[in-house]
């Protein structure tokens, strides 16, 4: 089992402009023998909450037809994407979503963040559930950025009989989650952790990208570097 953490900058507010940069990005990875591709946090949008509030036009559903394109990747790479988004709830609200589009195109699982953060609270309904989901064996746990700050979600993973660990995030530059969340999580729980994350401006900050894999020891063993379109590739199984 080889995952990516892919890593880009979103063009805010352009949902087809960055599902062909994430479709591309499946491509290249699973050219490389990824099985399992993790997005950024917001990749579909570009993590833009106040954009998002005001334009309901970015709220996405779960067969919307504006993945297709990622889905066709999926298929040709016979790779499963976590492709995440603000995506229609039934209360109105979208979630802050993760969907997991397997090797078929089809959608595998879902997973809302549940640790919102900040003005995301006013714009996202959190989830009230664990994501989860098996392929060739391998149990993988979705998490998206805040999440991670609460040990008890790598916990239960670990504890649901999770290996591998798929983090979407955001994270500006010299946020410390890159040297004291990621690597412990995957030290304290014994997980490979495979974390994305985006460049560039967004109303977050600045980010620099740094998408990475740490091992159960909590070493990293695969980077993205900084600014630079790509993925960090790695065997979790």
């Amino acid at each position: 089992m080889i995952v990516a953490a892919a890593q880009f900058a979103p063009v805010a507010g352009d949902i087809d402009a960055n599902v062909r940069t994430t479709a591309g990005l499946v491509r290249r990875a699973g050219a490389e023998g990824a099985r399992v591709v993790v997005l950024p946090e917001l990749a579909l949008t570009g993590y833009e909450p106040t954009l998002i509030h005001r334009n309901p036009a970015l709220h996405l559903t779960e067969d919307d037809g504006r993945l297709d394109p990622v889905r066709e990747a999926c298929r040709a790479a016979g790779a499963a994407a976590v492709v995440n988004g603000p995506v229609r709830t039934a209360g109105g609200r979208p979630g802050l979503t993760s969907l997991v589009l397997g090797p078929d195109g089809g959608l595998l699982a879902r997973y809302d963040k549940t640790r919102l953060h900040g003005f995301e609270n006013e714009v996202f309904t959190a989830g009230t559930a664990d994501g989860r989901f098996t392929l060739d064996g391998t149990r993988f746990a979705l998490a998206t950025c805040y999440d991670s700050r609460f040990p008890e979600f790598a916990e239960r993973a670990a504890g649901d009989g999770c290996t591998v660990y798929l983090a979407s995030s955001v994270l500006t530059a010299g946020n410390d989650s890159f040297e004291t969340v990621y690597p412990a999580r995957a030290r304290d729980f014994g997980l490979y952790v495979a974390m994305a994350n985006v460049f560039g401006e967004s109303e977050e900050g600045m980010c620099e990208g740094h998408s990475g894999v740490w091992g159960p020891d909590g070493e990293l063993i695969a980077g993205a570097g900084a600014g630079v379109e790509g993925f960090a590739l790695a065997e979790v199984a």
